[in-house]
């Protein structure tokens, strides 16, 4: 008689991944996500590199980085465009569906608009009554106030884009039943990345090579247009998510409900501090490799870009991973001692002759220790968010996670030009310290909160 064989739950696991995977839903997320991912790089790296390339000063390319400063204030408007329809003929497609549709079409107008201004070489600013005048307002020099037309329109870019994720991640919020919300966001999370690597590495190559700074944002508005698609392929929430019936149900609440629990205060300090370490590093990290360690545009967009994205990929992977078998405390303390740490593979870069293979082994390290810290920090934003206000809170406590990034920007450029960029990135592992301190301390609260908002068991 055979024997008979071995059982396997391979099948049913295959079905299990095509009934989550394998439908619109998700579908719509991942292009949803890279339209997401795609401004972010257009005014922070990439337009930094341009700004580089253009001969701008290092003070100024450092206010540059106040050009994100939506991302750290989308609480603000948050609620209202929660609870108002989107006005006109965006009213059609629903509440968010609509709102997302008039902002991709504003993020298009608006990359257009930057690509069709460019920056003025320094002696064509004749053709920019007043610009001179304005700059030095604003303590800028004549060569650095050609920046501003391109600046301005930057800051209207991230605008949209802030308000953009505003409506994404409320919608898929709406969209998603509870067995999907997990594989939702590890979607929405690849589409992101891919959107960036399209806008960061390829972009600097395309303008490097081929299409030029303002060819290369006029592909970007184009791509950016075309992605509307997306909005009106994406199905529509269930009929049952009604909007918020007043101000007080939008916004107080939810804040009152974060503010009774025990050590809020000292929560939301360590969400400014944790990535700060990191956030010093990579405000300049662009303008460093080009003008500080030698390396062309070109090399940067290959090498920097794509590696840098791939190992924050990788990273954040395997720091989900391990995250279940470490718990959430300590996969915080040790990722966040790694990423602190891997500053100095930049430190190594400054002191060392410019070669690629190690400026791709100091770029992967450095991201990917940064991938598992970002993957272990979305995880304690999500502990820390109560069920009934997810959406809110989530979107005031990732704005609270913005604040290093987009504020550090200014001291760098002094910082770099007062030490120098070796002593600069050896600060930067000394300034990613208080946040690991902070979460030392707090430890009883972090794993009450993450005991508070688990799962319950099977």
């Amino acid at each position: 008689m055979p024997a008979a064989p071995a059982r396997s739950d391979t099948t049913p696991t295959l079905q299990l991944l095509r009934q989550v995977f394998g439908n619109r839903r998700m579908a719509a997320l991942l292009l949803l996500g890279f339209s997401s991912g795609l401004p972010l790089a257009l005014t922070a790296g990439t337009l930094q590199a341009w700004l580089t390339v253009e001969g701008v000063s290092l003070k100024a390319i450092g206010f540059a980085t106040l050009i994100g400063q939506a991302y750290v204030f989308k609480f603000i408007w948050a609620p209202g465009m929660d609870r108002i329809r989107p006005p006109g003929l965006w009213r059609w497609l629903g509440r968010r569906r609509g709102w997302l549709l008039l902002m991709q079409a504003m993020l298009a107008a608006s990359l257009g608009a930057m690509a069709l201004v460019g920056i003025p070489a320094s002696d064509g600013l004749a053709a920019w009554p007043g610009l001179d005048h304005f700059g030095a307002t604003l303590g800028l020099s004549s060569a650095d106030a050609r920046l501003l037309p391109v600046g301005l329109l930057a800051v209207a870019v991230a605008f949209f884009s802030a308000s953009q994720d505003i409506v994404i991640d409320a919608y898929r919020t709406d969209l998603l039943p509870p067995e999907e919300r997990g594989a939702g966001a590890a979607v929405a999370v690849l589409g992101y990345r891919l959107a960036m690597l399209v806008s960061g590495g390829l972009a600097l190559w395309l303008a490097a090579e081929y299409l030029g700074w303002r060819g290369m944002y006029a592909l970007m508005a184009a791509l950016m247009a075309t992605l509307t698609l997306a909005t009106l392929f994406a199905p529509p929430t269930p009929g049952h998510v009604a909007a918020p019936r007043s101000l007080r149900a939008a916004v107080v609440e939810p804040a009152r409900e974060f503010f009774s629990r025990r050590g809020a205060v000292a929560l939301l300090v360590a969400i400014v501090l944790y990535k700060l370490g990191d956030a010093f590093a990579g405000a300049l990290s662009t303008t460093f490799l080009i003008r500080g360690a030698g390396y062309s545009p070109a090399e940067v967009g290959l090498v920097y870009k794509t590696m840098g994205l791939a190992t924050t990929i990788v990273g954040a992977l395997l720091g989900g991973a391990l995250l279940a078998r470490l718990g959430l405390w300590r996969a915080l303390v040790w990722f966040g001692i790694g990423q602190g740490l891997s500053n100095l593979a930049y430190w190594g870069l400054s002191v060392l002759p410019s070669n690629l293979l190690l400026m791709g082994a100091a770029v992967g390290v450095e991201n990917f220790t940064g991938g598992m810290g970002t993957a272990a920090f979305v995880a304690f934003l999500s502990a820390l968010c109560d069920a009934r206000f997810s959406a809110t809170q989530f979107a005031l406590l990732s704005a609270l996670s913005a604040v290093g990034r987009v504020y550090v920007g200014p001291a760098t450029g002094y910082l770099v030009e007062a030490w120098g960029w070796p002593h600069f990135y050896l600060f930067t592992v000394l300034a990613s310290a208080p946040g690991v301190l902070m979460l030392v301390w707090l430890r009883q609260v972090v794993e009450t909160q993450e005991r508070a908002h688990a799962p319950p068991a099977a």
